[in-house]
């Protein structure tokens, strides 16, 4: 009898505890989620705010933004963010409390584009980006633009700026001569205003390391200002003008 009491009781139990899931699991997908957790993966929402990333979710879950979980359509979510203007990727997820979070990739400037008709930036991948009213990138200048399917040789040399502090810092502008076939670049330096005369950018890795050694050099003995060009295209050394 005893044994027949027992497997009554496990059954009992088993019946609530299904029952309390189901009860849970049916309340979890009435649920209206209340807010967006947003984390910019660049580290700083620099390009893009807060505001404007839940607005956008908003818009698109009709007005309100409070939807019933399982009509939430996660992947549409991440396609229409990442077709923001300035958002590179999007990653949208929903917790199990019913909250909903996206993790944002803002577009990266590189180089920016200031001509008589027209200012924007190019992205890491060549892309026009628009300026932003929020921040200003810090990056170099040129008044050169790059036709659909051309020359992506400036895109080259801005994320090789970019991602070089020392460079980062001391290049403030790039112009882009045509010779012939090819192209070759100047540069022009916040510290100094100097004029580089870069060329084409076959050994660019050595030419920078050059560019380093005269810096290094000139600026512990301050005659760096002494000189108003920097010639890098000769093989293993450095023609200065003063």
């Amino acid at each position: 009898m005893k044994k027949y009491y027992n497997i009554l009781i496990f059954i009992g139990l088993s019946i609530v505890i299904i029952f309390l899931y189901g009860f849970a699991a049916h309340r979890s997908s009435l649920r209206e989620d209340k807010g967006v957790n947003v984390v910019f993966e660049n580290g700083e929402n620099l390009f893009v705010s807060y505001e404007t990333v839940n607005k956008l979710l908003i818009q698109k879950l009709n007005a309100s933004g409070l939807q019933r979980k399982e009509n939430i359509n996660l992947k549409q979510l991440e396609t229409y963010l990442s077709g923001h203007e300035m958002v590179e990727n999007a990653e949208i997820y929903l917790t199990l409390s019913g909250e909903l979070g996206a993790i944002i990739k803002q577009r990266t400037p590189v180089l920016r584009v200031a001509c008589d008709k027209d200012a924007y930036y190019y992205d890491t991948q060549g892309k026009r980006m628009p300026l932003s009213d929020n921040y200003s990138a810090r990056v170099p200048i040129t008044a050169d633009t790059i036709s659909e399917g051309g020359n992506n040789d400036l895109i080259v040399l801005s994320r090789i700026i970019n991602e070089d502090d020392f460079l980062k810092k001391q290049i403030i502008a790039i112009d882009r001569l045509e010779k012939g076939e090819h192209f070759e670049y100047e540069l022009k330096t916040r510290v100094g205003e100097q004029k580089i005369l870069l060329g084409d950018l076959r050994r660019i890795e050595k030419k920078i390391a050059k560019l380093k050694v005269f810096y290094n050099k000139t600026m512990l003995d301050s005659t760096y200002t002494n000189y108003k060009t920097i010639n890098l295209k000769f093989n293993d050394q450095i023609v200065c003008e003063k």
